[in-house]
């Protein structure tokens, strides 16, 4: 756990994931793209057009946030509830799962976030996946579609069904943290 220990290059690797926090979503998708087409050394998966492509592009672009964002939430809980959990005989298995409980809300905040860059994300998706009707299509993507085409109407109506969706899962993590 990069929070627990102290190791060489910790702040670097810090530092390389908060850059990795804004980097333009299509960017990823190109870096990806070029690793899983037919010329790419993974172009052997056969993930391009996939869903399986589209997850893991997802993934590639949240990870850096969450793992940013639990790193400072860690940081954030006290000294002191390390300390006092060592001093009374924790291991260090113990300790961690002691510090992440105290950190429980900050890092709900952190899968918010993820989840919110995840869902209103299209360069991976229109890279990765294509945008393939009834395979890879998702509302951002089906969003971008219909207003390239001029179907404003759809499209504002996708978006607040996506608003929705967004408003219906902040609420539901906002109720497992036990606020209203």
């Amino acid at each position: 756990m990069i929070y627990y220990y102290e190791f060489w290059g910790k702040r670097t690797i810090i530092n390389l994931i908060q850059t990795l926090y804004s980097v333009p979503t299509v960017l990823v998708g190109l870096f990806l793209f070029l690793l899983i087409s037919q010329q790419g050394p993974f172009g052997f998966l056969k993930l391009l057009f996939t869903p399986t492509g589209m997850i893991i592009g997802q993934v590639l672009l949240i990870l850096p946030l969450l793992i940013g964002f639990t790193i400072t939430a860690l940081v954030g809980v006290s000294t002191q509830i390390k300390e006092l959990a060592i001093s009374l005989g924790a291991s260090t298995y113990q300790t961690i799962i002691t510090i992440i409980k105290e950190a429980r809300y900050a890092i709900m905040s952190a899968v918010i976030l993820g989840f919110g860059r995840a869902i209103s994300e299209v360069g991976v998706a229109i890279l990765i996946g294509g945008n393939i009707r009834g395979f890879t299509r998702t509302f951002t993507t089906a969003i971008s579609l219909e207003t390239s085409r001029g179907n404003l109407v759809l499209s504002i109506a996708l978006g607040f069904i996506l608003l929705s969706l967004s408003l219906i899962i902040n609420f539901l993590l906002n109720y497992l943290q036990g606020k209203d």
